[in-house]
C-alpha cells in the first residue's frame, strides 16, 4: 500500500511538471513575438504599367519603414552611420508585415504598409555597429518660443511670431516629440515685453506652471537683417541642456529657408531626448530571480513585463521545480534601474542568496 501511494505521489509531480512545461512553452511563444518595432503607416505607390512587380513596390516600402525605424531609435549622428542595407540583410531582421488600404487611382497602385521588426535583431544589428538606440517614447513638450526683432527691439509671442504660427504645421511620424504651444494670452505677452532685456536669465515659471507638463523648451529667436540667432533651454527629464544656433543669410519669409530652421531645431530636440532614453547595449548584467512555479497568474504578469521593458535584451528560464521557477535576465543598465522599473510595475523584489526573489 505504501509503495501505491508512493507512486501516486510520484504520478502527480510528474503531470505537474508536464503542465508546467507546457504552460511555458504555450506562454513563451505566444508573448516573446511582442518583443517587436512596429512601423504603421508608411505609404507605398507606383505607376500601374506593364512591368509592373507588387513585390518591388513592398520592398521599397520596406527600405522607407526601416529608414523611419531608425530615425525614431537614433540620433540625427548616429544615423548617418547606417549606410545602404542590402535588402536581404534587411528582411533578415523583419518579422511580419502588412498591406491595407489598396487602390488604384489613374493607373497609379497605392497601398499602406505597415511592418514589424525583431527588436532583439535591430539591437544586434545596431550593436554591430556601435551605436546605442533609444528607447522610442513618445512625449508631449510645452514650446515657449520667444520672436525678438533686434533692430527694433519689439518682442512676440503670438501675432507677428512666424516660430509660434508655423511650428507645427509639419510633423514627421517618425518624430517623438509633440509640442504644445502656450495660448493666447495679453497677459502673458505683456510680463515677457516687459523682460525684454532680461529674457534670457527669466525661469518662465509663471507661464510654465499653467500647463500639466514637466517637460518644456523655451526658445528665444534673434532676427537682426538676414541673421538669426537661437538659444534653446531644452528641460527634458528633469535635465536642463542649452543649445545655441546662429543662421546667416536666411530670409524667414522664404519658406525653404524657415523649413530648413524649423527642421534642424526639431532634431536637435529629438536628439536630446533619444539622449535621455538612450539603451547601452555593450552593458549586459545577469539577473537571476525566483518566483513562485505555483502562481500562474504571477508568472503570466512577470513575463509580461519582462517582455514589455525595452532595457531588457533576454530572458529565460534556467531552473524551475514544483516551488519556484528561476529566470536569467539580461539587463542593458544598472541594477537601481532595473529594480525601480520592476517598483513601477507592480513587483517587489528582495535578496536572497544571491537571487532575487518576487514576493
Amino acid at each position: 500500500m505504501q509503495i501505491i501511494n508512493k507512486l501516486l505521489k510520484l504520478q502527480k509531480v510528474y503531470i505537474f511538471f508536464i503542465s508546467f512545461v507546457l504552460f511555458i512553452i504555450i506562454f513563451s511563444t505566444t508573448y516573446l513575438n511582442a518583443n517587436t518595432f512596429r512601423v504603421s503607416d508608411i505609404e507605398i505607390s507606383s505607376p500601374f504599367e506593364l512591368n509592373f512587380k507588387k513585390s518591388k513596390v513592398i520592398d521599397d516600402g520596406f527600405q522607407v519603414s526601416f529608414l523611419n525605424l531608425i530615425s525614431m531609435i537614433t540620433t540625427s549622428g548616429d544615423k548617418n552611420k547606417i549606410n545602404d542595407i542590402p535588402l536581404k540583410e534587411l528582411k533578415s531582421m523583419i518579422d511580419s508585415f502588412t498591406i491595407s488600404d489598396e487602390r488604384f487611382i489613374n493607373n497609379e497602385y497605392f497601398a499602406k504598409l505597415e511592418t514589424t521588426f525583431n527588436k532583439k535583431k535591430i539591437l544586434n544589428f545596431l550593436e554591430k555597429k556601435n551605436i546605442f538606440p533609444s528607447i522610442p517614447i513618445r512625449n508631449k513638450v510645452l514650446l515657449i518660443p520667444i520672436f525678438i526683432d533686434s533692430e527694433t527691439n519689439d518682442v512676440y509671442l503670438f501675432n507677428n511670431n512666424i516660430f509660434y504660427e508655423k511650428w507645427n504645421s509639419t510633423k514627421k511620424n517618425y518624430q517623438l516629440l509633440d509640442y504644445l504651444l502656450p495660448s493666447e494670452d495679453i497677459e502673458d505677452l505683456n510680463k515677457i515685453q516687459e523682460l525684454s532685456n532680461s529674457i534670457e536669465n527669466h525661469d518662465f515659471i509663471h507661464l510654465i506652471r499653467k500647463y500639466d507638463l514637466k517637460d518644456h523648451i523655451i526658445l528665444t529667436i534673434y532676427k537682426n537683417k538676414n541673421e538669426v540667432k537661437i538659444l534653446s533651454k531644452i528641460n527634458l527629464n528633469n535635465s536642463l541642456n542649452i543649445n545655441n544656433q546662429n543662421y546667416i543669410n536666411v530670409n524667414l519669409e522664404n519658406k525653404k529657408d524657415l523649413n530648413k530652421i524649423l527642421e534642424n531645431l526639431k532634431n536637435i530636440y529629438e536628439d536630446q531626448w533619444k539622449k535621455n532614453n538612450e539603451i547601452n547595449t555593450s552593458i549586459k548584467l545577469p539577473i537571476t530571480i525566483s518566483i513562485d512555479s505555483k502562481n500562474y497568474k504571477k508568472i503570466i504578469k512577470f513575463e509580461k513585463v519582462l517582455d514589455s521593458l525595452d532595457l531588457i535584451s533576454d530572458f529565460y528560464i534556467i531552473k524551475f521545480d514544483n516551488l519556484n521557477t528561476q529566470y536569467k535576465i539580461i539587463y542593458n543598465g544598472s541594477p537601481n534601474f532595473f529594480l525601480n522599473d520592476m517598483n513601477n510595475m507592480g513587483f517587489d523584489l528582495v535578496m536572497k542568496n544571491n537571487v532575487w526573489k518576487i514576493k
